[in-house]
């Protein structure tokens, strides 16, 4: 028995979870995968690879990772997204904590592939994360987009060695839906805490997200792919803020 109760919340992840569930064979005592009422066999694969699914209709990000934390059974929780593997070195960084005995929180430094090129710069890297974390007194926050794990006051952070592999997006038009719904989120956000999107921040705020990705955050050490994500990074920028701008107009 280790201790840790892999969790997972899914929606249509038919492609991404055989890929995330294998690794976890031997070093978790359980996987709780929570489905959004996916149409694509994502809970029948779940289930042969030895998972408990719940199936449970989407709410939001925080509310969802909380509920699937509940149904652990496990003092600690590693956290992952159906598109996420933990690599060998990663794999082995836990077993020694395990052996050790697990006393805090652990972060992990997550590797994003896009379109089939890993990426080690343009701000994607090592885009830190705490994923494996203790049950009792942790909580996710935030109802929009990016939800923040919030901690017992005082525990301790520890770096774990090794990277999550992120296959994240597999295509220039994956990317540009994701833009889509993320900017969507972000305006409303946005809106709910009274914030404007003027002419200056609609196209001024674009340039400097391209320049800071592209050479300041070394994306041209990317090569093609630094040059796809500070251009898309950019225009992501201008719809937020042209969504912005929409929602506050019809106010």
């Amino acid at each position: 028995m280790t201790g840790i109760s892999a969790v997972i919340i899914t929606r249509n992840e038919a492609h991404n979870i055989v890929r995330c569930l294998v690794p976890l064979k031997g070093l978790v005592d359980e996987v709780i995968v929570v489905d959004a009422q996916s149409t694509d066999g994502t809970r029948e694969l779940a289930t042969q690879h030895g998972a408990t699914v719940v199936e449970r209709a989407w709410t939001d990000y925080s509310d969802q990772k909380n509920f699937a934390n509940d149904q652990a059974t496990g003092p600690y929780i590693l956290s992952l997204d159906a598109d996420e593997v933990l690599s060998p070195e990663l794999i082995a960084s836990i077993r020694k904590r395990i052996t050790a005995g697990l006393n805090g929180a652990y972060r992990l430094n997550r590797l994003t592939n896009y379109c089939g090129h890993w990426v080690h710069h343009s701000g994607w890297y090592p885009d830190a994360k705490v994923r494996l974390f203790p049950k009792h007194g942790s909580r996710w926050e935030g109802a929009h987009v990016h939800e923040e794990l919030q901690l017992a006051q005082g525990t301790k952070i520890i770096q774990l060695e090794g990277d999550l592999l992120h296959y994240s997006y597999t295509s220039v038009a994956d990317h540009l839906q994701r833009l889509e719904r993320y900017s969507d989120l972000h305006a409303q956000k946005m809106n709910a805490a009274g914030k404007r999107g003027g002419l200056v921040k609609r196209y001024l705020s674009p340039v400097v997200k391209f320049i800071q990705t592209f050479f300041f955050q070394l994306g041209f050490l990317d090569g093609a792919a630094g040059w796809r994500i500070a251009w898309y990074s950019a225009y992501g920028v201008y719809l937020k803020y042209a969504k912005l701008q929409r929602l506050r107009n019809v106010e």
